[in-house]
């Protein structure tokens, strides 16, 4: 039994049973996808000129809330409570800011006319996870979008095109990174260094099977071979810049998730009453401390907790001022019949005077989702061939 209430070796005993050859696990999954969509664009029809990130991060939040309050409310065979929860807390990072900008109440950082801003958000619905990120430039009159800002949005959206097409079955990890370079190259953009797809499974949101994007000498990753009845968290970044974003400023952080890992005797009361909130609200999945309490409080007992590693934190993450960074998460099945794209967003109309002109590139985005099955021949047709 794990300190966050879940039976972690039945949970492991079942997951045979609990992946998407089983209905209900579908159907969750799906669930928690929709409202993950439908949050999405209800985030970007609240992201205008002049409103402040803060505001809108923390209506995405209460939209999810809101939404997964009326879903699956009844009760389980055992008679208890679907868990549902937000599975990741709204972030709205702007231009050069790459990920996980998720402000407390007192920030003041304002949408400005021509901001790129990278939405990310989830949720859960009895620990079947739906996430999705996506990238829109912010303005006033309604055109397509050109330039630089262009050329990046076009590679993100290419990239992840071509990559939920190379999650079939038997395909491997490895295979991925060499084809978003040739996208990266394209449009004259960086593959950003450091990011991560991981496998899904029930309340893990960080499965031990990932895509690196771009491995480095200082960060490879195991093989992984992807199989049917799998669910994953794909994720494609690219900037006008060099890729290798840094930590501007740590206080900027706020999104942690708990380890699971970890145990401690807190001193402080005020830890221990942190650490409690995060336990029972928050016990597996990321969470911002803006959905805790934003206190002096809040903040001393947080201290305690990092200096512990009791949380793992989620940097907000920077290229160099001027550089533009876009962002694009699905979440997609690893069905019987092909690729499932359970999250997404409508992109932005561009004009670009770059394309792709690789032609293994343009063969896997020109590939189908769906896997083709032979036709059975009836009876009719059985009895043409043998006469």
């Amino acid at each position: 039994m794990s300190d966050d209430g879940h039976d972690i070796e039945g949970e492991e005993e079942k997951e045979k049973e609990l992946d998407l050859s089983v209905p209900d696990v579908v159907t969750k999954y799906k669930a928690a996808a929709d409202i993950a969509n439908r949050a999405l664009a209800f985030v970007l029809s609240e992201l205008k000129v002049g409103v402040k990130v803060v505001d809108v991060c923390a209506k995405g939040d209460e939209f999810l809330q809101t939404e997964l309050a009326s879903a699956f409310n009844k009760k389980t065979k055992t008679g208890d409570k679907v868990e549902k929860c937000i599975a990741f807390p709204t972030c709205i990072s702007l231009n050069s800011c790459v990920c996980h900008f998720s402000p407390g109440g007192s920030d003041t950082t304002t949408v400005q006319e021509g901001d790129m801003a990278k939405i990310d958000l989830g949720c859960h619905i009895d620990g079947f996870i739906g996430v999705v990120a996506h990238t829109v430039v912010v303005q006033s009159e309604d055109k397509p979008i050109t330039g630089r800002a262009a050329d990046v949005m076009s590679a993100c959206n290419q990239a992840m095109e071509a990559v939920q097409r190379m999650v079939k079955p038997g395909m491997k990890a490895s295979e991925v990174p060499a084809v978003l370079e040739k996208v990266a190259l394209a449009y004259d953009v960086r593959v950003v260094e450091g990011v991560l797809s991981h496998q899904l499974k029930r309340f893990v949101i960080d499965g031990n099977k990932l895509i690196l994007s771009k491995p480095t000498p200082e960060c490879k990753a195991d093989e992984a071979v992807f199989q049917e009845n799998e669910v994953y968290s794909l994720d494609v970044c690219f900037s006008t810049g060099e890729g290798k974003p840094k930590v501007m400023n740590e206080k900027e952080t706020t999104v942690y998730k708990r380890a699971l890992d970890k145990e401690y005797h807190l001193k402080m009361k005020a830890s221990r009453f942190v650490f409690s909130e995060i336990n029972k609200r928050f016990p597996t999945m990321p969470f911002t401390m803006r959905l805790i309490e934003d206190s002096g409080r809040t903040k001393l007992g947080l201290v305690e907790c990092l200096n512990h590693e009791l949380l793992h934190p989620y940097p907000v993450l920077h290229e160099k001022p001027g550089d533009l960074v876009a962002h694009c998460k699905s979440t997609v099945l690893v069905m019987p019949n092909g690729i499932d794209r359970v999250t997404f967003a409508p992109a932005q109309a561009v004009e670009t005077t770059k394309k792709i002109e690789d032609e293994e590139v343009l063969k896997i985005i020109s590939s189908s989702l769906k896997t083709k099955t032979k036709k059975k021949k009836n009876k009719k047709d059985k009895m043409e061939v043998e006469q």
